[in-house]
Order: C-alpha cells, then structure tokens, then sequence
C-alpha cells in the first residue's frame, strides 16, 4: 500500500486544481486503476492528449529505444529525432517549417511572436493588432491568455498585452468591420474547445482566409486540441482545405508526453532569426522520438478511418442518451471530440454530471458549465466504447433523477 494519499496534494501543491478523491497509479488503453485497484474507463483522454490511450505498447518501446541513446542535448546542436519528426510534419501538411516547444500555450506563445514580427519586418511597427475570438482558449501564459477570449482567465494579473481585439465567433460582419490593414493577424480554432466544442463555419473559414490575405495579415490555427488526428482528418483545417499561415499544435502530439509544435511556411519562418525566439527544453530528442512515432501511427488512413468509425458510434450512442433521458439538446464536435449540450433545465450543471460520472468510474469532461466534453483516445477499443457509454447511461439516469 502506497503512503502517498489523496490529502497530501492539498498540503503540499498549490492549490489550482481540485482532483478527485482517488489517484490514478496505472493505466492501459482507455482503462485506469486507481491505488484501490478500482478500474475506471477513461473518456477523458488526458483532456484530448493520449491520442494512443496508457501505455501504447509501440510508444513506449520508441520512449525505451530513446532514453537508452540521447534525451537532451540542447539547442546549440540538432538531433536525429528532431529533424525526422519536423519532416514528417512538413510532409504531412501545408508547411515548409516546424519549431518545437513544450506546450500549446508555448506553441501559440511563439506564434503570435512570430505573426508580430513578420509583419514588423514586412509592413513597418502599426500593423500588430491581433484578432482572436470571444470564448476561444489559447493557453495561460500572460500573452496567450489575453488573446483568449474569456476574460476569467485573464483577469487578476495586472495590465494586458494591447493590440489584441475579442468579436463574435462565426460573426462574418463581425469580421469584416474589425479587420483593417492593422490586423497583423487572425487566430481561431477550428473547433472552440473550452469555449463549448463549437465548430467554425466553413464558409466563416474561407472567408476569414480571404479577408487575411486581403488585408495582409497571417491566419493562425490554433490546433493544439484538433490537431493530430482528433477530428478523424490530420488537422482540422482539412475539411475544408482552407490552409493557415501558421498552425500550432500540441497535446495528442506528443501522447502523453510534453511537446508543443508550430508549423509555418517558408516566408513567414524566414523571420524567425537566430536569437529572436528560442526555447531550453523544446525539441529535446526524448520528446520527439515519442512524438515520431506517434505522428506514424495516427496519421495513416486506415487509422484516421478508424477515428470517424468511432465517432458515429458515440455521437449516435449520446443522441440516443439524450433523446432518452431528455438531457442533450445538441451534440457537437467533430471525430473524437464531442460536445454534448445540457438541456435548459440542466443548464450550469455540467459539473455536477462529471462528478457523479466520476463516482460511477467514467472520466469525462467539461467545456463550461453547460458542455459534457468527451475525448477518448483515437484508438479506444469498441469494448471500451461499450463499457463506458453503460458507465454514462448510469450516469446520465442519477444525473436527471437527482
């Protein structure tokens, strides 16, 4: 029996989480076990990072092979994993150039430094005003958190980055009225994550795409939660083919394990000289050899079909839970992130529901306080599928009956 216990974390951590009463000590695909050797069905997915569920047999062998050969060796030399991992994302998508970090807040941090400076190099110092999207997240650091659109994330450090401009999601007029030759860029999530799994237009796409380039200003993809094959394509932006300037990325990217990327094309990269942006752990061989090889498993066709075969199952499975419960009234998302609506008599109380799934042993998630959020892992067997939607009818029944 392990002396570890729930109760030291609120002793000795700060106190910005409130975990549940149990701790996870092992996991295997999209079961865990907690120190009881209770087994829970994970639908959490890591919040959408274990792209290859616990403990893929495969990526863990490549974090083996690695940790025995070279973990860090520093940005003042190159690995083999880092370039071998760079070129697969290059060939993968619609960059010429990839920068790895640690994080998508470390990945979106770079970005919007890098969108500042090539219009700095390219159209002189007044041109730096940023448009990003009321409820859009983009991760904590100070920067990135004021281009997210939820002021209770930002509010409370003191005085915010400027230039940065909050409109309507999926607002074409709302677009067209902010944008001007000032906006050095526009950054939007395919899919608004925290903001409520709400999918982008994709006629809003093209058009902000066409009102960038009109404007000279660089569109931004913020990826970190749709990329790498959470939506049953590569990245989200295939659906549409609507292709960004700069696209960053992160979580499943690394399945599990810490690393953050940006993509960009040849000519906005270019200004990315040496000493302008830089980072100590980013790029670091043990992180990309484990991302290589993630990248080779959950990019090939047949896997990304697997990925959409699932997620039939589960959006027909929660339609079915909600007609029958009368708890849902949308399911959103796309792939293996889904978004189910609470009712009006239900609203704010997405919380309560993740409590009592957690109760049950089914780990799900929340985007506000009126959004179940679920995003298991890609390759989620179908028994595992099976045993949590009982884990979640369960659930759903206490939830309403309550």
């Amino acid at each position: 029996m392990s002396d570890i216990t729930r109760e030291m974390f609120d002793r000795y951590y700060f106190p910005l989480f409130t975990p549940p009463a149990f701790i996870p000590v092992k996991g295997k695909g999209s079961r865990l076990w907690d120190q009881e050797n209770r087994e829970y069905i994970d639908f959490s997915g890591g919040i959408a990072v274990n792209s290859l569920g616990h403990c893929c047999d495969g990526v863990v062998e490549a974090l083996t092979v690695q940790a025995q050969k070279l973990w860090h060796v520093s940005n003042l030399m190159t690995n083999e994993p880092v370039i071998s991992l760079a070129k697969r994302l290059v060939d993968l998508t619609f960059a010429d150039k990839a920068f790895f970090c640690n994080s998508g807040a470390e990945a979106n941090e770079a970005a919007f430094k890098l969108a500042r400076r090539y219009a700095l190099a390219k159209h002189g110092e007044d041109k730096n005003e940023i448009i990003s999207f009321i409820q859009s997240f983009h991760g904590r650091t100070l920067f990135t958190v004021s281009v997210g659109g939820q002021d209770h994330y930002s509010d409370g450090f003191g005085p915010k980055p400027t230039a940065i401009r909050h409109i309507p999601f999926n607002d074409p007029k709302a677009l067209e009225e902010a944008i001007s030759e000032k906006t050095c860029a526009v950054v939007m999530e395919p899919i608004q994550g925290e903001g409520g799994i709400i999918p982008a237009d994709p006629d809003f796409m093209k058009l902000v795409r066409q009102l960038c380039d009109k404007n000279h200003a660089l569109l931004i993809y913020d990826e970190v939660q749709t990329g790498c094959s959470r939506t049953g394509d590569f990245f989200a932006y295939m659906h549409t083919g609507v292709a960004p300037d700069i696209l960053t990325t992160a979580k499943g990217l690394g399945g599990g394990f810490p690393i953050g990327a940006v993509l960009a094309t040849d000519e906005v990269a270019a200004v990315f000289t040496p000493g302008v942006h830089g980072t100590t752990f980013g790029g670091n061989a043990l992180a990309c050899a484990v991302a290589d090889k993630v990248i080779s498993i959950i990019s090939a066709p047949e896997f990304l079909e697997g990925v959409r075969a699932k997620s039939k199952i589960f959006f027909d499975r929660i339609n079915d839970l909600g007609a029958k419960y009368d708890c849902f009234s949308q399911i959103r998302g796309r792939g293996l992130l889904i978004g189910a609506v609470l009712s009006d008599k239900y609203q704010g109380r997405s919380g309560d529901l993740l409590k009592i799934c957690a109760k049950n042993r089914l780990l799900v998630l929340v985007a506000g306080k009126n959004v179940l959020r679920i995003a298991p892992a890609l390759n989620i067997a179908e028994d595992e599928i099976e045993a949590g939607m009982k884990l979640l009818e369960k659930s759903v029944a206490e939830f309403v009956a309550g």
